[in-house]
């Protein structure tokens, strides 16, 4: 279905009557932002229940060892959530690889000449 140029309208796109319809454009940079704070933030929410938790498993079984464990899962999601939120969105398919060593120049120094003492 082709568009129409409405009440005697532009057909041309671009135009404030045919506007150009971006389907495969990249999310801005603030909705990425806004999508690492938010992986970021669910990440980091379970470390303090899991703290409560290991406390009242502890009540609860009076065992040491399953609190432990509990809190030791819980030691590294800081880490694991900083890394996750840092991370780039996936590279798109038709974007080109920065690195191709088939076409860098030779970046090797020269061997200097080698002087041979006869004698």
């Amino acid at each position: 279905m082709a568009r129409s140029a409405g009440f005697g309208g532009s057909h041309d796109a671009g135009s404030p009557n045919n506007p150009v319809l971006i389907t495969e454009a990249a999310r801005s940079i603030e909705d990425q932002h806004r999508a690492r704070v938010r992986k970021y933030l669910l990440i980091m929410s379970f470390r303090f229940p899991a703290l409560i938790f290991a406390a009242v498993a502890y009540g609860i079984w009076e065992n040491p060892w399953i609190s432990m464990a509990i809190i030791g899962v819980s030691i590294p999601l800081p880490w694991i959530a900083v890394l996750i939120a840092n991370d780039r969105p996936p590279r798109a398919k038709d974007e080109p690889s920065r690195y191709d060593h088939r076409e860098s120049p030779s970046t090797a120094l020269p061997a200097p000449p080698h002087h041979t003492i006869e004698g």
